[in-house]
């Protein structure tokens, strides 16, 4: 396969050529310099040689003293240095043309063949010596490759697929494949150069295009597109590993069919389309008219198991109260029983309440009795008393106004100094004091109180 310029293995290989090329021109060097002196030298020496040989053409010796010249100047010239130095610049050149160090670089596997021994040896990443004339290195790359074959592509392409029904179509087809590190060395042999090319591309050719034939147009672009890729890797990976290549994926992209059968298809589709739309839609309605007859089946059974189960509702419920029934009559019986029993019990205790609460009316009524008599007997001992206490001070007072007939006076006086300012009085007769009549008064009961006395 040719290299680029751009081709990172190419690159190392040209620097290592340029290396090599550096080291010889160094060891020639030498040898160069001495050989140019030499020549330099014999080349002035010529010029003199020719002036004697011109004396001597003067005798008729001419001819043969410039043959002898040449063989004399040959035989300094090819010597033991000149060979050496011819045989340094063929090796030179040989070194040149044939790197004895070769670089493998990343994602790449190199295997070198002993000419001599006839051995391979695998070589990984790195610099491997390969000595011209023995030893011969191939590189493989060890990413995946992917193979697209173009000229399939379209259904008016070069090379078209074929269907089952003899129809032209082109298919987008992509075969990623890789070199299987593990068992190069025994294929190695039989890889030739373009892998791609002259391997990949024939087999998957002759694989897809038998592959396509048991297939019809619509099963290829629409129901089997999956089971095709599997039928293509399923036949291709093998064919592939027996030349030392693993097949990674096989992928189909786009189908082209011819424009006549796509427009056909187009019509075919459309009637087929609405030919399904119309049983779409008779189905719709058999499914419509039998949910009608469900739906009404249904309500009706609902209907009947509602009534039924209102009716055993029922009918559980008049049992359930018949049952309750032989329980609730003793209970009223034990009902009426207990509340006769509470009535003759409030009515005893009502007895009984009136009783004490006639009894204890008695007993307030005869303790209000002894409490009024003892009060009446305390307030007529008390009026007693009073009656007694201002008689007393009654006799107190009237002997102390007959003593002094003046108290009146002033009592008077002061009875009346908080209300009255002034009292207008008739005059007595005898010009004596206003009250004297009950002065006088009181002096004529005293006077007849005395002698009775």
């Amino acid at each position: 396969m040719p290299e680029s310029r751009h081709n990172p293995p190419a690159m190392r290989r040209e620097r290592g050529r340029g290396l090599a090329l550096g080291r010889i021109a160094m060891m020639l060097r030498e040898p160069i310099v001495e050989w140019l002196q030499e020549s330099r030298v014999v080349a002035q020496a010529g010029p003199r040689g020719a002036g004697r040989g011109s004396s001597r053409r003067t005798s008729g010796g001419t001819v043969s003293d410039r043959l002898r010249f040449v063989k004399e100047t040959s035989r300094k010239f090819i010597n033991a240095r000149t060979i050496v130095l011819a045989a340094a610049v063929v090796a030179a050149y040989g070194v040149y043309e044939h790197p004895p160090l070769e670089s493998v670089g990343r994602q790449e596997v190199a295997l070198r063949l002993n000419r001599l021994t006839g051995t391979t040896t695998r070589l990984g990443e790195g610099v491997a010596l390969v000595l011209p004339g023995i030893h011969e290195l191939r590189r493989y790359s060890l990413l995946d490759q992917t193979y697209t074959p173009t000229r399939s592509a379209k259904a008016d392409g070069e090379a078209p697929f074929q269907s089952s029904e003899g129809l032209s179509l082109g298919v987008e087809l992509s075969i990623r494949y890789a070199i299987d590190p593990a068992t190069l060395p025994d294929k190695a042999s039989r890889l030739p150069d373009d892998v791609g090319a002259e391997l990949v591309e024939p087999l998957v050719q002759g694989v897809v295009y038998k592959v396509f034939t048991r297939y019809t147009v619509r099963e290829i672009f629409s129901s089997k597109r999956q089971e095709l890729q599997d039928v293509i890797e399923a036949e291709l990976r093998p064919l592939l590993a027996a030349d030392g290549i693993a097949l990674r994926r096989v992928t189909m992209g786009n189908v082209d069919l011819p424009a006549d059968y796509r427009a056909g298809m187009d019509k075919l589709l459309a009637v087929e389309l609405e030919t399904e739309q119309m049983q779409y839609t008779l189905q719709l309605k058999e499914k419509q008219v039998k949910e009608s007859e469900l739906e009404a089946e249904a309500e009706k059974v609902r209907r009947e198991k509602a009534a039924e189960a209102s009716a055993n509702e029922q009918i559980i419920a008049a049992k359930a109260q018949e049952e309750a029934m032989k329980h609730v009559i003793p209970f009223k019986q034990k009902q009426i029983e207990q509340r006769r029993l509470e009535a003759d019990a409030e009515k005893a205790a009502r007895i009984r309440t009136a009783e004490g609460t006639a009894e204890a009316r008695r007993i307030e009524a005869q303790g209000e009795a002894d409490s009024r008599r003892k009060l009446a007997e305390a307030d007529a001992y008390r009026v007693e008393q009073l009656g007694k206490v201002a008689s007393e001070q009654l006799e107190r007072d009237g002997a102390l106004i007959t003593k002094h007939p003046l108290l009146i006076q002033k009592t008077l006086a002061d009875k009346l100094s908080d209300r009255v300012s002034v009292i207008i009085a008739p005059t007595p007769a005898d010009g004596g004091f206003i009250g004297a009549n009950l002065i006088g008064g009181m002096k004529a009961q005293a006077m007849t109180q005395a002698p009775q006395e």
